[in-house]
């Protein structure tokens, strides 16, 4: 395949880039009404959640969060799981979209590009979520079920290097132009899923990431309006909602993203 018949993707981390929390433990609140945690475990992960928000996601913490949120799930019935998921998504993550990103979403996607969610979280969250924020493809981490259950271990982690490794499958695939695209988070962690592209991007970044972006040049960019998507997000529909100004996205991301955006050729 030419290089001008390959395909530009854009690449999106999900926890604090496209949304504003963790989207595993978002579900705590739905999956305690539903009995599969307590109340202790509802506050172990509220606490959770206040050291991935309030924190740097190094290496250690992510380690510290993935462990409890195995352990927490050891047991649960995977289609349960998933249908709790799917009823109480848009009361739970929908108030969590940071609006920018929808935007930027949309404005790749006017832009001929493939849109991808990538993301260490469990794919029975990730996958219903970018249904709903109407992306191409999704990759996230499988957690192994044996007999209708999970164990509390993991057959894919989508974590690091792994991303990179499955941004290399995913363009092979299906011909995406690695160099042509971009990627976008807010985590050092995800260094080598952004150095993967040749248009990566910085979301509030933590503080590594920051050094990082700007000793290379990457462009930075601040989200920070977690409204709820409900009258921009269709229930019915797979696509991110046309509703929303090209022009108030492009005031609300700023011309620094811009500026790389426009520079792109399909």
């Amino acid at each position: 395949m030419k290089s001008t018949d390959r395909k530009i993707a854009a690449f999106f981390d999900l926890d604090k880039t496209v949304i504003a929390k963790s989207s595993t433990l978002a579900f705590s609140r739905p999956f305690f009404d539903e009995g599969l945690i307590n109340r202790r475990s509802v506050l172990k992960s509220s606490y959770a959640q206040f050291l991935f928000l309030v924190t740097a996601a190094d290496h250690d913490q992510v380690e510290q969060l993935r462990r409890h949120v195995t352990a927490m799930c050891a047991g649960w019935d995977a289609e349960q799981v998933r249908t709790i998921v799917h009823e109480t998504l848009h009361d739970v993550v929908h108030p969590l979209v940071f609006a920018e990103a929808a935007e930027l979403i949309e404005h790749h996607q006017r832009q001929g590009h493939d849109v991808v969610l990538i993301s260490a979280s469990g794919r029975e969250m990730v996958e219903p979520i970018g249904e709903m924020l109407g992306v191409d493809h999704v990759r996230a981490s499988h957690m192994r079920i044996a007999d209708g259950h999970y164990t509390g271990e993991l057959d894919f982690y989508c974590y690091g290097p792994e991303k990179a490794i499955a941004m290399a499958d995913m363009a092979q695939q299906l011909g995406y132009d690695l160099p042509a695209s971009f990627a976008y988070s807010d985590s050092i962690t995800d260094l080598p899923m952004l150095s993967a592209v040749g248009h990566p991007v910085a979301v509030n970044p933590d503080r590594q990431l920051r050094r990082h972006a700007g000793d290379h040049g990457w462009p930075v960019l601040s989200f920070n309006r977690p409204v709820s998507a409900r009258d921009r997000l269709p229930h019915t529909s797979s696509r991110v909602a046309g509703a929303v100004a090209a022009g108030a996205g492009a005031a609300a991301l700023g011309m620094l993203g811009y500026r790389a955006l426009r520079g792109s050729r399909h």
